[in-house]
């Protein structure tokens, strides 16, 4: 029997190139249709292994999520952003592959994130999602976050909607 162990880590310099692979597959799975075809590209391809590695490098707070010694995930996160919301935490990104996704891993990964937020004295937890990102609002909303804010993100001609979700500490 063979039992595939799931890891999660913080990034390592090593880990940027297939960090990049997961970000362009989550990005083109979760935005085609809802960020325009040439800025959704232009997205895609800033955050190759390069600029990961500068991340990584720097120190941003990035963990990643190996299944069987493959890089399925990652999150970025740290201190909220937005000053007007009463939330010191906040994921910046969290993404899986799309194959795997639906099975509870981005829940593991989420709660990962969560914990080590809290474990740093960080009170309460933000994340943003564009609201047609229907998948991903709705897995929010499952994880217990609540709509606490919104707001609109140009991307060339197109506005779209994000929605804030917050966690109480």
């Amino acid at each position: 029997m063979s039992i595939d162990a799931i890891e999660i880590r913080l990034a390592r310099p090593d880990d940027a190139h297939a960090i990049a692979d997961v970000h362009d597959a989550a990005w083109r799975n979760a935005y085609r249709g809802v960020i325009p075809g040439r800025e959704l590209e232009r997205l895609v391809e800033r955050r190759g292994a390069k600029w990961w590695r500068y991340a990584i490098d720097r120190k941003t707070r990035i963990v990643v999520m190996s299944f069987g010694g493959v890089i399925a995930g990652y999150a970025t996160y740290g201190r909220n952003r937005a000053a007007s919301l009463p939330y010191q935490g906040e994921i910046f990104e969290l993404y899986l592959r799309p194959e795997y996704q639906g099975v509870g891993l981005g829940k593991r990964l989420f709660n990962a994130v969560r914990r080590d937020l809290s474990g740093h004295d960080v009170k309460g937890m933000v994340i943003w999602a564009l609201a047609d990102n229907q998948r991903a609002c709705d897995f929010y909303q499952r994880l217990g976050g609540v709509k606490v804010d919104a707001m609109v993100e140009r991307f060339g001609d197109s506005k779209l909607q994000k929605v804030a979700f917050g966690w109480a500490a």
